[in-house]
């Protein structure tokens, strides 16, 4: 297989902005800690969810890339929510923002609500795991 294959069951209905499932046979697996839309300095950029998300993003990525892998190869992302309401109201915004930076495949992905993150000014925080070749 040497792929990411992404699995809808039927069952399920058909997912937007995720995957039901991931299936890979590749041998690496590199897991991601949280990151938020902080930058070198240890601030939070961003005043809104969109750009917060941007960063958050961006600064997986980085992580991501200097493990040797890309956005292609995230199997899972858990997204850290502080106001989920604002999240979904801007949801294509976000949608955009991810087709920019990683493209129109889709992990397998959660969204959860929390009352806070760590970086009290952070409105979101994204996790993950890749399969690298």
């Amino acid at each position: 297989m040497n792929d990411l294959q992404r699995v809808a069951p039927p069952e399920l209905g058909t997912p937007h902005g995720f995957s039901h499932a991931v299936v890979t046979d590749r041998r690496r697996t590199v897991f991601l800690a949280g990151q938020t839309a902080l930058d070198a300095d240890g601030r939070i950029l961003g005043e809104d969810v969109v750009a917060q998300f941007e960063r958050a993003l961006s600064n997986l990525l980085t992580a991501l890339h200097a493990a040797g892998g890309s956005g292609r190869d995230l199997a899972s992302v858990t997204i850290y929510i502080v106001d989920v309401d604002d999240y979904l109201a801007h949801a294509r915004e976000i949608g955009a923002v991810w087709r920019r930076l990683v493209g129109t495949d889709y992990p397998a992905m959660a969204g959860i609500g929390v009352s806070r993150l760590w970086d009290r000014e952070a409105l979101v925080e994204l996790q993950g795991v890749a399969a690298l070749d």
